[in-house]
């Protein structure tokens, strides 16, 4: 076997010097950092690889370094894939297995400590191979505001770069990451992405759900655009509150959206699937009545009408109903997960003059990205109290929590294992 060593002033020049010197059969040994880029002078990488002594290395080759910047580098995965596996079997194998069998000359039992190397080192060659794959993002990514992003983050850079995080953001917290990691957590990918993982969920502010006090009242109005799900979210609420929970509250409903037929008979429909009080409210003057007959109740919950975030008209007259209210309101402002960051800081911004509370996401069941929710909550440091996660009454209610937010926004939404449970 023979060691040969390419440099250039990214790893991925270096990677395809050492591909055109050696072909596919070559197998990357390691990969460092020997010099750091300055204003003045270039970085410089140095890529360790192997091949046989019988390959015949041609020097013109290595002189190929007018080849075009477009092409891609070609790591050769199958081979490395193939060594983990080979590897793998040792590890599977009936001598592993066999705690008495007889050890001759042509066959010695690994020792427990062996097994456990063996693994370590599988664990290191299959992270490294991820790094590998990664390793030429940095030619082909766009200027990050001149913040140096080592290759080993590239992969946890482009998870929160997909999931839709406004780019500002990412890039405080990716310097956060840099400035605060220790250094002997850098050399693993799932230390790098945990890290990150715990970064992001203390910058999530999460609304804790609250229990009504004895001989106290408590006021939920759902306000936010046509079609979000407020109605669906109320009935989840109500079924939670009057029937979920360990301690069942007295739960009533009030409905100010009268402008959709079909809204005001499908909640109507569920109060009585509840065998709940609902109330239903057209002029703002009504609204203080309407309030006293359900005066036994310890929890009232208000359906309002959708209203388009530039219906000035809609939107006065629900702070006309807020403002006038014999008790304090709680405004909770519904949005779709799925919405754009542009649309969602829109959209908030013209309903805040309502002093909105608390966020509530609906629709995770319709989108794949979540960086959205992240960066609104974190950009207007307002609290999130439930999500949303798709249409069937009660269940599909998550009472919100920054560890389910995160690994939606880098793992993925996965309906099974995230159907809501009660709380204890």
């Amino acid at each position: 076997m023979k060691f040969l060593t390419f440099s250039a002033a990214t790893p991925a020049q270096a990677l395809r010097k050492a591909q055109e010197a050696c072909g596919e059969d070559a197998l990357v040994i390691s990969t460092k950092e020997l010099k750091k880029k300055t204003i003045n002078t270039p970085a410089l990488y140095e890529i360790v690889v192997a091949v046989e002594d019988k390959k015949v290395v041609k020097k013109e080759l290595l002189r190929r370094d007018t080849m075009s910047n477009k092409e891609d580098v070609l790591v050769n995965i199958s081979q490395a894939a193939k060594q983990i596996s080979d590897i793998a079997k040792v590890t599977e194998s009936p001598l592993l297995r066999r705690k008495n069998a007889p050890i001759s000359i042509e066959e010695k039992t690994p020792t427990n400590d062996d097994g456990a190397d063996i693994k370590f080192e599988i664990s290191k060659l299959a992270d490294k191979i991820k790094l590998i794959q990664e390793m030429f993002w940095e030619e082909k990514a766009p200027l990050r505001n001149n913040l140096a992003i080592p290759p080993e983050f590239s992969q946890i850079y482009k998870l929160a770069r997909t999931s839709g995080m406004g780019s500002d953001h990412l890039e405080n917290i990716m310097k956060l990451t840099l400035e605060h990691m220790p250094s002997k957590m850098r050399e693993n990918s799932e230390t790098i992405k945990r890290y990150f993982q715990v970064l992001l969920r203390k910058m999530v502010p999460v609304r804790r759900e609250i229990e009504v006090q004895k001989g106290s009242k408590r006021l939920m109005m759902f306000v936010g655009p046509t079609g979000v799900g407020k109605t669906t979210t109320i009935a989840k609420l109500a079924a939670r509150y009057s029937y979920l929970k360990e301690k069942r509250e007295k739960v009533g409903i009030i409905t100010l959206d009268t402008y959709r037929i079909g809204a005001v008979e499908q909640l109507f429909q569920y109060a009585k699937m509840m065998r709940l009080p609902i109330e239903d409210v057209v002029d703002p003057q009504d609204f203080n009545a309407a309030l006293r007959s359900l005066s036994h109740c310890d929890l009232i919950l208000i359906d309002t009408v959708g209203s388009s975030q530039y219906d000035k008209e809609k939107l006065t007259k629900l702070d006309y109903f807020i403002k006038n209210s014999d008790y304090q309101i709680d405004v909770n402002l519904v949005l779709s997960a799925g919405s754009k960051l542009e649309d969602l800081k829109d959209i908030y911004e013209n309903f805040s003059f309502l002093d909105i509370d608390t966020f509530i996401f609906t629709k995770f069941d319709e989108t794949k990205v979540f960086g959205t929710v992240f960066s609104l909550i974190y950009d207007v440091d307002k609290p999130v109290s439930y999500f949303s996660i798709g249409q069937e009454v009660p269940d599909d209610l998550v009472v919100a929590n920054s560890d389910f937010l995160v690994e939606c926004m880098l793992d993925g939404f996965k309906r099974r294992e995230r159907n809501a449970k009660p709380s204890k």
